[in-house]
């Protein structure tokens, strides 16, 4: 008989040690523990809460925030890398599944960041590595494309688990190629506020697309934002008081647990830091799929068809070469008196 995993959850509105990648996963650490303290056996983290979203990009042009830039680049989490494994060794001690969101750095450019997901589960081991597929408006001045590799549902012993970042979960296709592959627990995260003069409200949004991919899933959603200090505003005004004013005036992002009859599981949280915590029973996901059931027998695939590429992206692919050059690897400062020219190695 199916046995239906129960268990707390954990959404984290709280703020990075801005652009401070070691203070912040020291907190985030400490973060995870507390959770853990309370019973949760799923922590969820902003978006980039590593070590910080570059809300500067709405608040100057884009030549005024080059020092901005680099100061992110020199703090970009690498995967694998000593970071990551900070955080996985508490997850497995504390047996705590962890979404953690970060800028995560290329090796193969030092110029190029990506807005990146990380699943890591209660033994330690990375479950998912989604890269946000698409940066939205000013994020592309910060941000490379990702690609569909972690447009991925995880099997775990707390329920099958997806995630997208931001704007992605406004994306109807993206969210239907989760809730396709019998998602049951939907992880989405945030920035702290979304800065425009345009009426647009991210914060309603947050709210609005937790229920409605809920709704349509009918899965829990645990939506986490990031939460602004005092201290964030200050390093992202530098001292302009016309800056600082727009922040102080930015509408807060809330964060919060949804289930899958669009009910709220947990405590909205938004205008104060903190931990946000519900209770989550995957078996309340069965009834309402009687009713629709998208990924089921409430949908035509003989009409509608989705294709999703998961490859990787990478920006060279070497052809398998048919013989193997030994010559590249010896010493140069022994006798070379048989050493060939690159004509004859390639005649060969």
């Amino acid at each position: 008989m199916k046995i239906y995993p129960k268990f707390k959850a954990a959404v984290m509105h709280v703020s990075p040690v801005f652009l401070d990648t070691k203070k912040t996963i020291d907190k985030a650490c400490s973060l995870i523990e507390e959770a853990a303290n309370n019973g949760a056996s799923l922590v969820v983290f902003p978006e980039t809460y590593v070590p910080a979203f570059p809300l500067w990009g709405s608040l100057r042009a884009p030549v005024a925030n080059h020092s901005f830039f680099k100061r992110l680049l020199a703090n970009a989490v690498h995967v694998p890398g000593p970071e990551v494994r900070r955080v996985a060794e508490v997850a497995r001690r504390r047996e705590v599944m962890v979404l953690l969101g970060i800028n995560e750095g290329s090796t193969q450019s030092p110029g190029v960041l990506w807005n990146t997901n990380l699943l890591i589960g209660p033994d330690g081991r990375l479950l998912n590595h989604h890269r946000k597929i698409v940066p939205t408006y000013f994020e592309k001045l910060t941000w490379a494309n990702g690609d569909g590799a972690g447009l991925r549902v995880v099997d775990t012993k707390l329920g099958r688990i997806g995630t997208l970042i931001c704007g992605e979960n406004s994306n109807a296709l993206a969210r239907h190629t989760l809730l396709a592959q019998g998602e049951e627990i939907h992880l989405a995260n945030y920035p702290a506020t979304w800065l425009n003069e345009g009426g647009f409200s991210l914060a309603q949004n947050v709210r609005i697309r937790s229920e409605a991919h809920s709704t349509e899933a009918k899965c829990f959603t645990a939506a986490a934002s990031m939460y602004l200090t005092e201290a964030g505003k200050d390093v992202l005004a530098e001292g302009d008081m016309r800056l600082r004013q727009i922040l102080d005036e930015g509408e807060r992002c809330p964060s919060l647990i949804v289930g899958p009859n669009a009910e709220l599981k947990s405590p909205i949280m938004q205008d104060e830091e903190g931990i946000g915590y519900g209770e989550i029973d995957v078996q309340d996901c069965v009834v309402p799929k009687q009713f629709h059931d998208l990924a089921g027998y409430y949908n035509r695939f003989d009409i509608f068809n989705l294709s999703v590429d998961r490859s990787t992206n990478e920006p060279v692919s070497f052809v398998k070469p048919r013989g193997v050059r030994q010559q590249i690897d010896m010493d140069l400062t022994e006798d070379l008196l048989d050493f060939r020219p690159r004509s004859e190695m390639a005649a060969e």
